[in-house]
């Protein structure tokens, strides 16, 4: 499922914002992205998504700033200790010595004081605090995916309505079939053995029974009716903590196999027609399961 979301968080020397998105994806696939320096968050974080979400491309980044706007200034006095022999032998051959504010435009005489390591204490508890920000980004993404899933639901009904009404119609027609298979098999018998002697009745009988039992699809259309009340359970039962899109897809899988077999069976055009509708039907519920969590 997609998805977006972002948390923030920050303490006394900096502030960090974590994003989250997801796009659909049949396995569950993580993109970590963080700041030079953070790399030790990397296994956490992809462990954090592992325990919210189940599929999905996922992918997660931190931006962290300083939560100063300039850092202290400092002089590099030990840079300006090698300049002062310079400027007295800058006296003695006459030149003019530069002034104080001349010295101080040398590049590093002044320089940005770098801050203290933190201890060790601090970095745990900052590494606590980031994660728990990943927590909350993690959250609101599961929630945008959750919201999603319940206007896909309605969406995947629709399409188990669909596959149902055309299972209804494909089993009126398939009433109608045996007739159509004698009829058939009459005209080519007829044609074929047209100065042969004709069959005796119970033998014609025994050739229409065998090929009405090849085109029979009534065990087709019983286990699809059953795949159909599977979907509609599996609709019922999907939950955050109980996800159904593995199942679901299998499921696909098996409706699209007896929709095959349908179609190979069939021995009239019409029900060959409404066949090839129930596996477009098929297919488009399931590029929507690819999407269920």
């Amino acid at each position: 499922m997609t998805g977006y979301a972002r948390a923030q968080g920050a303490d006394e020397r900096r502030r960090w914002v974590w994003e989250a998105r997801s796009v659909n994806g049949r396995n569950l696939e993580v993109r970590c992205r963080v700041p030079q320096g953070f790399e030790r968050l990397e296994n956490p974080a992809r462990t954090a998504v592992g325990a919210t979400l189940r599929r999905g491309n996922v992918s997660i980044s931190l931006t962290v700033a300083s939560e100063r706007l300039t850092k202290p200034l400092r002089i590099n006095r030990a840079l300006l200790a090698e300049l002062t022999p310079l400027i007295e032998e800058m006296r003695k051959t006459g030149a003019t010595a530069p002034t104080a504010d001349g010295l101080l435009r040398v590049r590093g005489v002044i320089e940005e004081e770098e801050e203290g390591e933190e201890s060790e204490e601090a970095l745990v508890a900052l590494d606590k605090a980031l994660v728990s920000t990943l927590g909350e980004a993690l959250k609101a993404l599961a929630g945008a995916r959750a919201a999603e899933g319940k206007a896909l639901a309605g969406v995947l009904d629709g399409h188990v309505a669909e596959i149902e009404m055309l299972c209804e119609r494909a089993g009126v027609r398939a009433q109608a079939q045996v007739g159509a298979v004698r009829a058939r098999f009459e005209a080519q018998l007829a044609e074929l053995l047209e100065r042969a002697p004709a069959l005796s009745e119970e033998r014609f009988a025994q050739e229409v029974a065998l090929l009405a039992g090849k085109a029979d699809v009534r065990e087709e259309l019983d286990r699809l009716i059953a795949h159909i009340a599977q979907a509609r359970s599996l609709l019922a039962e999907a939950r955050p903590n109980n996800p159904v899109g593995r199942k679901f897809d299998f499921l696909c899988q098996e409706f699209n196999r007896e929709a095959n077999t349908l179609c190979s069976k069939s021995a009239d055009i019409e029900l060959t027609r409404i066949g090839i509708d129930l596996k477009g039907a098929i297919e488009r519920m399931r590029e929507q399961v690819q999407n269920v969590e």
